[in-house]
């Protein structure tokens, strides 16, 4: 079947299709986004600004007539923290179902880490043993743990790349006192969750997932995207200390001009480096491998293990089967 997977994210509208059917290697086929930065569009008040929720419901409307004009049989659906934490999320989502007919699934920080964790575990097989992975996103950091498709340990932390820039930096770029005063903060932040990981042992495999880490590992002398997936890539404690020396004296648009860096996402480099760089130290951890499969197949895999046709579809667009789900009522 194909399938279309629509990402809300703190920073794009992502859309995704595959040719896929149960038991089966999801096979892209087209792959489209839409910088909208929601995540920067929330008001004072903790609402996402009306224009905000106007350009979601174009984003949202192209992307469901790409779908369509793509043969898509079915679109799932989701949004993450930026929306997940708007007040006004309700109000927001009815509005983008009563204008494209798509209903946005509202995805809780747990749910984006045991997908993304299914996801890698997927890639990787059973044959790595007990897997930590990590996930950097723009609001929040998810980390889970674990030796079977469902994690012993799923978390999530407010500690995405983006959110840690406009919560954390007045200058671009950041001022040396900023960097310090980060990179404590981080430590501090992270020290609950390293003592939860260090009682579940030693990983046989660490895995990094996602935007953040795929950029870092690429500045750090990873193979490019056009290498395939199949490539081995790393990113090391040692490397990644190097790039943040060198990576944190230049501006957001200077960075927007290294391989491997998207212009929509230049200004939140730095920040994304140091909170990777405090995960790493707080839990320990050398060198990380880099999964290409993330959140997006994790929902594709999840919905495909369910395929058996129990699943409730509502106007073209199938609802995923999760544990903590949320849905705007």
């Amino acid at each position: 079947m194909r399938l279309g997977v629509l990402d809300v994210g703190s920073n794009t509208v992502h859309l995704l299709v595959v040719d896929a059917h149960r038991g089966a290697h999801p096979t892209p086929m087209h792959s489209e986004k839409a910088v909208l930065r929601l995540a920067e569009q929330i008001t004072r008040n903790g609402d996402l600004s009306r224009a905000g929720a106007d350009s979601l419901v174009r984003a949202v409307e192209s992307a469901k007539a790409a779908a369509a004009r793509l043969g898509c049989e079915e679109v799932m659906a989701f949004a993450t923290s930026a929306v997940r934490e708007a007040k006004n999320a309700p109000k927001v989502l009815a509005k983008v179902q009563e204008q494209t007919g798509v209903e946005l699934q509202v995805l809780s920080g747990i749910d984006e880490s045991r997908l993304t964790f299914l996801a890698v575990r997927r890639w990787f097989g059973w044959s790595a043993g007990k897997l930590l992975v990590l996930d950097i996103g723009g609001g929040s950091l998810e980390v889970a743990m674990g030796r079977d498709e469902e994690p012993d340990l799923a978390e999530s932390l407010p500690l995405g790349a983006g959110r840690t820039t406009r919560t954390r930096f007045q200058h671009d770029p950041p001022s040396r006192s900023e960097l310090i005063a980060t990179s404590v903060w981080l430590e501090e932040q992270l020290a609950p969750l390293a003592k939860k990981v260090a009682k579940l042992g030693e990983p046989d495999r660490v895995v990094a997932t996602s935007k953040t880490f795929r950029s870092l590992a690429r500045l750090t002398g990873a193979a490019p995207s056009a290498s395939g997936p199949h490539v081995r890539r790393t990113l090391t404690d040692t490397a990644l200390r190097q790039l943040i020396a060198f990576i944190s004296r230049m501006t957001a648009q200077d960075l927007a001009q290294l391989e491997g860096v998207s212009a929509s996402r230049s200004h939140q480099l730095v920040a994304g480096a140091l909170v990777a760089q405090a995960t790493m130290r707080a839990l320990s951890l050398e060198e990380l491998e880099i999964c290409p499969w993330a959140l997006r197949e994790g929902v594709i895999l999840r919905r495909l293990d369910h395929s058996n046709g129990a699943d409730e579809t509502v106007g073209g667009s199938a609802r995923l089967d999760l544990v903590d789900g949320e849905r705007a009522r």
